[in-house]
């Protein structure tokens, strides 16, 4: 048995995995952008003088530990039933009814979900990824005989033993009994698939193993919902869910569900839904007033995922409804309004909001960048995140006030804020200690990461979330800019600075859906068509070691190559092959580096850093990253390292670079989308070249193609809690 997922080109948005006709999202689309998620390792290892302290990465996740602890504990704080539901019948009544019992110990009746569902239109099959690396819990792996005792188990059922430290790993110090008792459990390690889960306890259980096991049932209901997490979904309809069930042999999906539910792996939610021609499922009936009852929609979710939704819904509102802190009197913000050209209407909105939005493109920065000085001036503890370092260091330069630098240091990344490793550290309460947070690049906040956020944030304090809504959404689950966007419930502002130049007239075509031919006479876009993927992997370095260069003033390392996926002919794995080949040939020996290979480090699932091989030792794998010295483990070097010549464009989103130049071969035509063409041509600042082989499909996928549906229920965890502006 083997988990490789086999490679693909694809790198778009993911499609809805309820309606596809294959099973759903698995594991074998490495290019998606989850995809990064899975190539990436959990943390690196601080080097020097810093060898004591806990990295960036491990802290990173040790304060997402302790966060989830503390949504957790107020969540159990919370007394009594949810008010919502209390006028239900029919299937949501049935489903409110399960829920209860669950939370009594009781197992749900036998007719929870046994209606039968209409039929659905079956839609092109989802887009597939592969499963995250799952976050270590400490440091330390697996005791190791522990492992070895897994070892005896996988090579007992035929499966790879390189898959014990995971097992391990994931199933805890039990993890070979609990796999011998229920070998389904397998599909809890990243890559492995359930035809694969199947093989291994055919192989454990012989006459015993079963398609209507109940153990089958729960684990395959477990791993759809991991995939549609990493298809950018916080839960699933209950249809959606069945329906995929099916298609994965599950006999009885109602059954799978229902035992999933009754074991607390998963829980169960109804939502209103008060869209015009929404679907109800109260099957026509009124209440005891004669009214309508209001149409909802089940969906089912992992807790993970459902507590940070319910965790930064509550964040917001506490943002929306409360008073801002008073810093400043009102002639103070509104004379540091009157001073600041554009940004006056987002000064002014800042100073009487706890929580305001703000849309547009790279040249609308300048605007928070206004912000920024502006509350520094008034004395406000003001701080912005970026996504990335490049973003970072990009928006430090644009911030820097009249006294040189001043700004700069108010400027940390997303990860480091919340890791302690940047920003202002945290006050006596453990909240963030400032009273005024500005998160760029925020169309690519994840749930938990935007529920970390604003559960950091004290009482009084101001957010600002701002972002170019027409990119690519978060890698991980969720959509909480879009969401944010359309419930309307604070202040939204969109800026009118347009990007400027051929460039910036180019991505401002395709943000409304067409693709423009745009004069550019100082060859700012240029088109390279190609006939195969082979020209357009021969084309790629020729751009970048020698036109580019040559024609522009920029340097390789200046210029980033995009592509749709990983995988292919013309993948990152095959330009970064024949880029290193030509800018920094080498042995490969130090797990395939050499030192001055220009690099992607991922050092959490998700998050990609640029940076460049400095050496090895047997301690692992030198970076510089940003300018700071970084340590990969040897042990880690495979999942966290890449090339980096070459990126996804999930990737490169959150940076840019003095020129780009992305790569369209004929493969990638299913990867396309709006955002995806949006996101990779607006990552260049003076030169696009596109090596373009996909014909029509590249406007085709501008005009027709846009982001995929995501499921998720923000909106309406929001409603009860914020009034809508009128």
């Amino acid at each position: 048995m083997s988990t490789e997922p086999p490679e693909t080109t694809e790198d778009a948005e993911p499609e809805t995995p309820a309606t596809g006709d294959e099973p759903v999202g698995t594991a074998e689309a490495e290019g998606t952008a989850s995809a990064d998620a899975a190539d990436t390792a959990d943390t690196d290892t601080a080097d020097g003088a810093e060898a004591k302290k806990l990295s960036e990465a491990e802290a990173e996740l040790a304060a997402q530990r302790l966060e989830r602890e503390r949504i957790e504990r107020r969540k159990a704080e919370k007394q009594g039933p949810v008010a919502a539901g209390a006028k239900l019948s029919g299937k949501a009544a049935d489903l409110l009814a399960a829920v209860r019992a669950v939370e009594s110990g009781a197992k749900p009746a036998a007719t929870v979900f046994s209606e039968p569902e209409p039929p659905r239109r079956p839609a092109p099959e989802p887009v597939r990824r592969p499963e995250p690396v799952a976050e270590p819990a400490a440091p330390a792996g697996p005791a190791p005989e522990s492992v070895e005792a897994v070892r005896g188990v996988l090579a007992e059922g035929g499966a790879p033993e390189a898959l014990a430290p995971q097992v391990a790993a994931a199933l805890g110090e039990t993890a070979a009994q609990a796999l011998r008792e229920d070998p389904w459990q397998l599909l809890r390690v990243a890559g492995v698939r359930p035809e694969q889960a199947d093989g291994f306890a055919r192989a454990l259980l012989g006459a015993e193993c079963a398609p209507d096991d109940e153990r089958r049932g729960r684990a395959v209901t477990g791993w759809l919902l991991e995939q549609a997490a990493l298809a950018g979904h916080t839960a699933l309809e209950l249809p959606a869910l069945t329906a995929a069930l099916a298609r994965q042999g599950v006999p009885d999906p109602d059954a799978a569900v229902q035992d999933t539910l009754a074991e607390g792996d998963a829980l169960a939610f109804q939502d209103a839904l008060d869209e015009p021609g929404a679907p109800a499922v109260t099957n026509g009936e009124t209440d005891e007033d004669g009214e309508e009852e209001r149409p909802v929609r089940v969906l089912v979710g992992l807790e993970r995922y459902a507590l940070a939704e319910e965790s930064l819904a509550d964040g917001l509102a506490r943002l929306i409804n409360s008073v801002p802190k008073q810093d400043g009197a009102a002639e103070d913000w509104e004379r540091a309004a009157s001073g600041a050209g554009s940004a006056a209407e987002l000064i002014r909105a800042v100073a009487a909001h706890g929580l305001v939005l703000h849309t547009g493109g790279e040249a609308s920065l300048a605007e928070p960048a206004a912000l920024l000085r502006a509350a520094d001036s008034l004395g406000l503890r003001a701080w912005a995140a970026a996504h990335t370092p490049v973003g970072r260091d990009r928006f430090a330069a644009l911030a820097r006030g009249a006294v040189e630098g001043e700004a700069a240091r108010t400027v940390a990344t997303v990860a480091g804020l919340l890791s302690g490793a940047e920003g202002p550290g945290r006050d006596a309460d453990g909240a963030l200690d400032l009273d005024l947070l500005i998160v760029l690049d925020a169309p690519l906040l994840d749930v938990e990461t935007a529920a970390l956020l604003t559960e950091s944030l004290p009482d009084g304090a101001r957010l600002v979330l701002a972002g170019d809504p027409g990119v690519l959404w978060s890698a991980g689950p969720g959509r909480v800019f879009a969401d944010l966007l359309a419930a309307r419930v604070c202040p939204q502002l969109a800026s009118r600075r347009p990007d400027p130049g051929p460039l910036g007239e180019l991505v401002s075509g395709i943000g409304i859906g067409e693709l423009n031919q745009v004069e550019a006479p100082g060859k700012e876009v240029v088109i390279v068509p190609v006939r195969d993927a082979g020209e357009a992997v021969h084309r790629t370095v020729q751009l970048v070691a020698d036109s580019v260069p040559r024609a522009f003033g920029v340097p390789p390392e200046e210029t980033q190559v995009i592509t749709p996926g990983h995988g292919g002919a013309a993948g990152t794995r095959a330009l970064n092959a024949a880029l290193k080949a030509r800018l920094n040939p080498g042995p490969g020996r130090f797990g395939g580096f050499d030192p001055g290979d220009r690099v992607a480090y991922s050092p959490t699932p998700g998050r990609t850093v640029p940076g460049r091989v400095v050496g090895a030792d047997a301690e692992g794998l030198r970076l510089t990253c940003a300018g700071e010295a970084v340590l990969v483990p040897k042990e880690r070097v495979e999942q966290a390292v890449r090339h980096g010549w070459a990126l996804t464009a999930h990737q490169a989103a959150g940076g840019r670079w003095p020129a780009a130049v992305v790569v369209l071969p004929g493969d990638a035509t299913q990867a396309l989308s709006r955002p995806w063409v949006y996101t990779a041509f607006s990552r260049a600042d003076r030169h696009l070249s596109v090596v373009h082989g996909v014909e029509q499909a590249l406007p085709r996928a501008v005009a027709e193609i846009p982001a995929k549906p995501r499921t998720t229920r923000l909106p309406a965890l929001l409603r009860p809690q914020v009034p809508t502006p009128a």
